[in-house]
């Protein structure tokens, strides 16, 4: 994990209900924490703060709240976005504990230089992020997979590839896609096309190949004229 720590000072809130739309227009966003046993705390903190911890802790990195000067670890475990505008609507943090393991989404890149991108290859991300299980302090802001297995068309990487740290358990299927190598779509297209006109091609001439029934008849009516061969 990221030795930054991240910190977000959040007010109680006693708007509910259609008083949080206001709250929103003041440029404000409504959150709740939750915690095992525990009621859920409904809290307040301004947009900008909490699109900027969003988006530098994602789901997988712990989170110092600090509400009315009490520090509270929590992390990231949903996040409501308006989808015209892209603008964070609520937000739910689970708060943890240190010496207790997490489950997180953690996102899959592809490190190093990948040999059939340079080949005009196409290569297909069909994982961004894994669940993964460890102590808040062990969980990796991202995994790292080799990107020169991704070579030719037909090669893919799996979640087994993923570079796994200590004291980490990813929680998918090892077998499951991460990425792929396929032909460009373009290129498929082109293919396809010209298999089209030369099919095209073929039937046609095919096609001039066909007897009237006028040559036909006139074939069987010569045949018919033509004395036998005397055998001898």
């Amino acid at each position: 994990m990221s030795d930054e720590t991240l910190v977000l000072k959040v007010d109680e809130r006693k708007e509910m209900g259609k008083a949080v739309k206001a709250l929103r227009k003041s440029g404000k966003v409504p959150a709740n924490i939750y915690e095992r046993g525990e009621n859920s705390l409904a809290v307040t903190a301004p947009l900008a703060e909490v699109t900027k911890i969003y988006h530098s802790a994602g789901k997988h990195h712990p989170v110092e709240l600090y509400v009315g000067g009490k520090k509270r670890l929590v992390m990231i475990k949903d996040v409501d976005v308006e989808p015209v505008k892209g603008v964070i609507r609520h937000v739910a943090f689970h708060a943890i504990k240190q010496n207790e393991t997490v489950t997180a989404e953690v996102p899959v890149k592809i490190d190093g230089e990948i040999p059939a991108e340079k080949i005009s290859l196409m290569v297909l991300h069909t994982l961004d992020t894994v669940e993964v299980e460890a102590l808040p302090a062990d969980l990796p802001d991202e995994l790292l997979i080799d990107g020169a297995k991704l070579a030719e068309i037909g090669d893919k990487v799996t979640v087994g590839d993923i570079h796994v740290p200590a004291g980490v358990t990813i929680m998918e299927d090892a077998n499951q896609t991460v990425a792929v190598v396929e032909e460009p779509k373009d290129q498929i297209a082109a293919a396809n096309a010209a298999l089209e006109e030369t099919e095209a091609q073929t039937a046609e001439g095919a096609e001039g190949e066909v007897p009237s029934e006028e040559g036909s008849e006139a074939a069987g009516e010569e045949a018919a004229e033509k004395p036998e061969e005397s055998k001898e």
